[in-house]
C-alpha cells in the first residue's frame, strides 16, 4: 500500500498517476523535438533538424498503427471511469483535445521550414 496524507493510495490510483506522468513526459520530450526541429532549421544545423522530424517521426508511426491514439491510452482505461480528452495525461483539456492538430500543424510546418532551409541553403 501507498500511503498519502489524506488515506491509503489505492494501487490502481497509483498506477493511474504513474503512467499519466510517463505519458505527459512522453509529450513534453515529443514537443520539445518538435520546437527543435523549428530551432535547428532557423541555425542552419540540418543535420538536427532531420534527426528531431525523425524522432517525432517514429512518434506519428505508432500514433497511426493505433488508430492516431497514444498506446498508454487504453492501459490508463483500465483504472479510471474518467474519459475526458485529458483522462490520460497531465494537461489542461483543452490541449489535451487539441494536441494533434496544434503540435501536427507545428510539426508538419517544421519539415516544411526545414526543406525550405534546406533548398534555399547556401552552397
Amino acid at each position: 500500500m501507498f500511503r498519502t496524507v489524506l488515506g491509503t493510495l489505492t494501487s490502481s490510483a497509483f498506477m493511474l498517476t504513474s503512467i499519466k506522468v510517463a505519458h505527459t513526459i512522453a509529450w513534453g520530450f515529443f514537443v520539445a523535438c518538435i520546437g527543435a526541429v523549428w530551432v535547428f532549421a532557423w541555425s542552419g544545423k540540418l543535420l538536427h533538424a532531420t534527426l528531431s522530424i525523425g524522432i517525432v517521426s517514429v512518434e506519428v508511426i505508432v500514433l497511426v498503427l493505433n488508430g492516431l491514439h497514444c498506446p498508454l491510452t487504453p492501459i490508463v482505461a483500465r483504472y479510471t471511469d474518467n474519459r475526458r480528452a485529458n483522462f490520460d495525461i497531465y494537461l489542461p483539456e483543452w490541449l489535451a483535445r487539441h494536441t494533434k492538430v496544434i503540435f501536427g500543424g507545428l510539426y508538419a510546418g517544421g519539415i516544411v521550414f526545414s526543406l525550405a532551409r534546406w533548398v534555399f541553403a547556401a552552397p
